[in-house]
C-alpha cells in the first residue's frame, strides 16, 4: 500500500524509498497494472507495478483506498462493515450501497474469518499510537468489536499524523488486506 498520489509514489521509487514486501529489498518502476474502475472512486485506477532489485518479485502498488483484490473502493467496504455491526443483514447493505448480493456477503464472511486478528492488531496499534487511548467499549461480537477499534485507531492515527479517511487508515495498517486470504493475513 503506498500512499494516495501517483506523484508521491514516483518519487518514493525513483528515491529508493520503497521495499520489497518479501525481502526488503529495493523496489524500482515496471510499468503499470491493468486500467481498473473502482466502486467508490471516481475515474479508473491505473496502478504502478515496481519489481525488486534483490529478489526480482514484481509488486502492484495499490493506493490506500482501495483493498487487495476488491472491485470497491475501502470506503464503501467499510460504510458496508459499520452497516453490519449495525444490525442490518447483506441484501439491506447490499440494496443501500448499490453493489451485488454476493459481493457484500462475500465482504462478512471475509472480514469476520480475520476479525479476531484484526482486533487484536488494531487493539497493539491504537496503544502504541495513543499512550491513553478513549476506552475499547466491548460491542457483543469479535467482529463489532474489531469495527469499533478500528474506527478508535483510526481516530488515533488522525491525531498522531493528520487527517485521513478512517477506512483508507484501516486499508494502510493491514497492508490492503483487511479481507485478504487466511494464508497472505496469517502472522
Amino acid at each position: 500500500m503506498v500512499g494516495t498520489g501517483a506523484g508521491h509514489v514516483e518519487r518514493r521509487l525513483r528515491q529508493g524509498l520503497l521495499a520489497c514486501p518479501g525481502c526488503g529489498g529495493v523496489l524500482g518502476g515496471w510499468g503499470y497494472a491493468r486500467v481498473r474502475a473502482v466502486r467508490g472512486l471516481e475515474g479508473r485506477l491505473r496502478p504502478r507495478r515496481a519489481r525488486c532489485r534483490g529478489c526480482g518479485r514484481t509488486h502492484v502498488l495499490l493506493p490506500v483506498s482501495v483493498l487487495a483484490r476488491r472491485a470497491d473502493g475501502v470506503s464503501v467496504i467499510g460504510a458496508a462493515l459499520l452497516a453490519w455491526v449495525g444490525g442490518l443483514g447483506f441484501r439491506a447493505v447490499a440494496a443501500v450501497l448499490g453493489v451485488p448480493e454476493s459481493t457484500v456477503r462475500g465482504w462478512f464472511r471475509r472480514f469476520a474469518v480475520h476479525a479476531r486478528r484484526w482486533r487484536d492488531r488494531f487493539t497493539a496499534m491504537l496503544v502504541e499510537l495513543d499512550p491513553d487511548p478513549a476506552p475499547v467499549v466491548a460491542r457483543g461480537s469479535v467482529v463489532a468489536d474489531a469495527v469499533e477499534v478500528i474506527g478508535l485507531g483510526a481516530a488515533a492515527g488522525v491525531r498522531r499524523f493528520g487527517p485521513r479517511p478512517p477506512w483508507e487508515f484501516a486499508s494502510a495498517v493491514s497492508g490492503g488486506l483487511l479481507l485478504g486470504p487466511v494464508e497472505a493475513v496469517a502472522g
